[in-house]
């Protein structure tokens, strides 16, 4: 018999992290999958409501944790007051990586695979001492829109500038160098080809410097931009399955920033990968897989925003401009 302190494949159980707020309902799934695969501890951590109309659902989500016989020690973090996704997210996060050299790390809203746990389990272990890797993400967008762009079926996984955390797993050594500030921005920015240089791709640059102006100069009002900040000011790589392995399933008029029913990352599909993975023979960035994930993640938001302002102006001009438009625009479109 497998002992309790191992996974599947005999690899080391590792802590993890869960992040929950006021949706009972949904915390509930993924204790569940939690608890299925069994950490080695579990660190939880809750924001306070946001008002009085929120505190039965808070108190609820709470007690879902309490509701399973754990066979790991737990810790919790709750906070009576709300603070925030910026702060309540980080915060716990500092508390987390205080008490565990690598964790697991999970919201209330992202629903992981089972073999989510071995993978990370398994790379937190194969990279534990390399530096160059920082994050270990379960969620693969470009895998759900692009099949053909996720690799070699040689591979697990591949090194990206882009690994999402949805479901994601890292260590203290690289959280250390997490700045909820993001101080490094004003001496990074003077450099006109440091974001270049980290992406690859003028687009994307042009992107993430604006992000980060904004972010820096305002605050934000959620965590991870600052987590991906951290992450290039290290120059470091990311992870990302071949299959997705973490379906969103928070999105609706509860949620804080997922409130589109019709996103195409609402409970996207999740696939398995086999197990023990497949390393990459070499430490190389997919250039080609981070633009294919860029422009399907933001280059299709900047691409719409350019259409309808497009539309709008040819609408505007004099008859018979537009039919002429028109006509010379249909067959590009057929065959595009």
């Amino acid at each position: 018999m497998i002992p309790a302190t191992t996974t599947m494949t005999g690899l080391k159980k590792v802590p993890g992290a869960l992040v929950i707020f006021n949706r009972p309902m949904h915390t509930r799934r993924v204790v569940e999958a939690i608890h299925a695969y069994g950490p080695a501890a579990l660190y939880v951590i809750a924001d306070g409501p946001r008002g009085e109309n929120e505190r039965e659902n808070c108190i609820a989500a709470r007690a879902v944790i309490d509701e399973v016989t754990w066979e790991c020690p737990i810790e919790k973090n709750y906070s009576e007051v709300n603070l925030g996704c910026r702060i309540r997210v980080s915060s716990g996060l500092d508390w987390v990586f205080d008490r565990c050299e690598a964790a697991i790390v999970l919201e209330d809203d992202c629903l992981p695979h089972p073999s989510f746990f071995e993978y990370c389990a398994e790379l937190l272990s194969r990279y534990q001492d390399d530096e160059r890797v920082m994050l270990i993400s379960g969620y693969n967008y470009l895998s759900l829109k692009m099949p053909l762009a996720s690799g070699s079926d040689d591979y697990s996984y591949r090194f990206s500038r882009y690994g999402e955390t949805w479901g994601w797993a890292s260590w203290r050594r690289a959280w250390q160098f997490y700045d909820l500030d993001m101080s490094l921005w004003p001496m990074l920015r003077r450099d006109p080809n440091w974001l270049l240089d980290i992406t690859g791709d003028p687009d994307a640059a042009g992107y993430w410097r604006m992000m980060f102006d904004r972010i820096h100069a305002d605050g934000g009002t959620t965590w991870d931009f600052q987590w991906r900040f951290a992450l290039w000011a290290q120059n470091a790589l990311d992870i990302v399955p071949r299959h997705n392995l973490i379906s969103n399933i928070g999105f609706g008029a509860d949620a804080t920033h997922t409130v589109d029913l019709n996103d195409s990352n609402a409970d996207a599909p999740v696939t398995a990968l086999r197990l023990p993975l497949s390393h990459p023979v070499c430490m190389a960035r997919d250039l080609t897989a981070d633009r294919q994930h860029f422009i399907a993640r933001v280059g299709w938001k900047r691409s719409a925003a350019w259409k309808r302002t497009g539309r709008a102006f040819v609408e505007r001009l004099p008859s018979p401009l537009p039919q002429w438009i028109e006509r010379v625009r249909a067959p590009m479109r057929r065959n595009a």
